[in-house]
């Protein structure tokens, strides 16, 4: 079963916005990593819905727009050894790293 993300404000998720800054140079790598620590890892940990991976044009930013079923279910995929050790890989090759969870205040859309 293929599950995509699914922005509405009515849906009690946990959305993990995580900013990395890249070199240009390494931007593709660090979305290869981060896609295989995904289908290896992430997506197999209990609460997680789905994760997208985004490229700035410039190439300084990728971000990571994921969804949880709640943030205990993200807080808990945090302490997974395997998990920890994907990210600690993705801090190598970021020159920074911000996580935040949000949730989704409100939604627009073209009629």
């Amino acid at each position: 079963m293929t599950t995509t993300a699914t922005i509405d404000s009515t849906r009690p998720v946990a959305t993990l916005i995580n900013v990395f800054t890249v070199p240009p140079e390494r931007q593709q790598e660090l979305i290869d990593l981060l896609a295989h620590a995904t289908e290896t890892t992430m997506k197999h940990q209990p609460g997680f819905i789905c994760a997208n991976f985004h490229a700035s044009h410039d190439g300084e930013r990728v971000i990571n727009y994921a969804q949880w079923e709640s943030a205990t279910h993200y807080h808990a995929m945090l302490s997974n050894p395997e998990a920890r050790l994907h990210m600690d890989q993705a801090a190598t090759i970021a020159t920074d790293v911000q996580p935040r969870l949000f949730h989704v205040n409100s939604t627009h859309t073209k009629p």
